[in-house]
């Protein structure tokens, strides 16, 4: 019984790595790849506007690797995955550290779910609830601190 579960639970993980844009971890042979950055400004509805100089992970190798292995995080830094076009989503939190704030953000820059305080080394699968062109992960506690909320908006190039 236990077996089975254990079973058609791994079986329903892989299917999700399969099916939705999953960041899977690279083989540790393999070396760190570079990212570009640049700005995304988070804007409220309230009125604020917050920049955050992110790493962009637009490659299949640049989205596997994500923050994973860091130790530590600037409070205004993070990593902005693309995932063109549109898609479902699931990350997870294997080799990460850093606890940290997911912004699920959908076609034109409109955050559709937020995911705060993720759990360092966790495997569990933290889905996007709609197809999401990018996810903008920040440190954890970031999205609390300054009322970033579903509906809000994320203003960077990819999102044009």
């Amino acid at each position: 019984m236990i077996r089975a579960l254990f079973l058609a639970v791994a079986g329903t993980v892989l299917m999700a790595a399969a099916t939705a844009g999953f960041a899977q971890s690279p083989p540790a042979a393999v070396a760190a790849v570079p990212f570009e950055t640049s700005t995304a400004v988070v804007v409220t509805k309230s009125g604020g506007r917050f920049p955050f100089r992110v790493e962009l992970a637009r490659t299949p190798d640049q989205r596997a690797q994500g923050l994973q292995d860091r130790k530590s995080l600037a409070p205004d830094a993070g990593m902005l995955f693309d995932f063109e076009p549109a898609q479902p989503v699931a990350m997870w939190m294997k080799n990460t550290f850093v606890p940290l704030d997911m912004i699920f953000i959908g076609q034109g820059g409109v955050i559709v779910h937020v995911a705060r305080d993720t759990r360092p080394l966790s495997l569990r699968m933290i889905e996007s609830p709609a197809p999401v062109r990018g996810v903008l992960e920040l440190p954890a506690g970031t999205t609390a601190r300054l009322g970033i909320r579903p509906g809000d908006r994320v203003e960077h190039d990819i999102f044009k």
